[in-house]
């Protein structure tokens, strides 16, 4: 298995080039893409992201995409409104994700993220066992696309995830690893995380910050190297774990 690129995340506007330009500014040549706004997964901008792709030969790893609805980026609402997981937004949720799989698959790139949500930890909730078919509904409509489906890490715990994909079962899955977010929520520490799900890594994150001081609060993010991200030990153990 080839290594990791090093990339950046640049999000989608109606300009892709001007986005498409700061990686090359940085002298990268590969990067993720992320869309909240669904108005802009359109055949037109598609193609307009492409062709600067190719002009400026970068390689677009993943669509990150989000969805519609309210989201809370915290330990008290975040869990009623995150993700798959709120029953209430559930199906449009869903198909917003079928469409950013059909915006990737149409610019032929080889995957979407998303932030499923925060997975309850008992395999036998109801709510659990729910999530779980919405999200193998969404990973077989990746399959039929000849996409993967990679979870955003951070707002459920290592183990979880693991059963997730190991319940979805399309073979079509794969993890971002935000070692950042597995801190900034308090769901574990990311080089033991990789013990659990690291064969399934498909991408990282370069994001560093620290455990959560309250019950209510995220952990603060920090720059590189000012928290508790171990990235010399991530970074080896990443690699070995995808080998």
């Amino acid at each position: 298995m080839s290594k990791l690129p090093i990339g950046v995340i640049v999000g989608l506007t109606d300009k892709p080039e001007n986005e498409l330009g700061k990686v090359v500014d940085l002298g990268l040549r590969s990067c993720q893409v992320a869309s909240w706004n669904m108005e802009l997964w359109t055949p037109s901008i598609g193609k307009a992201l492409i062709e600067a792709a190719r002009k400026l030969e970068i390689t677009i790893t993943t669509f990150w995409a989000g969805y519609p609805g309210p989201v809370v980026w915290d330990l008290i609402d975040g869990p009623s409104t995150g993700g798959l997981v709120p029953p209430q937004y559930r199906a449009e949720r869903v198909a917003a994700l079928k469409k950013a799989a059909d915006f990737a698959a149409s610019l032929g790139l080889p995957s979407i993220t998303t932030h499923v949500g925060f997975l309850p930890v008992d395999p036998k909730d109801r709510v659990y066992l729910d999530t779980v078919d919405a999200i193998r509904e969404i990973a077989e409509h990746c399959r039929r696309l000849g996409l993967e489906f990679w979870f955003e890490t951070g707002q459920e715990t290592p183990v979880t995830l693991l059963r997730t994909i190991e319940l979805v079962n399309t073979g079509n899955l794969g993890i971002n690893l935000d070692p950042a977010n597995l801190i900034l929520y308090g769901m574990g520490n990311p080089v033991d995380a990789l013990d659990v799900f690291g064969r399934y890594v498909r991408g990282v994150h370069a994001k560093d910050g620290r455990y959560p001081t309250n019950g209510r609060e995220l952990g603060r993010e920090t720059p590189l190297g000012e928290g508790q991200v171990n990235f010399a030990v991530l970074i080896f153990r990443t690699e070995s774990a995808r080998l």
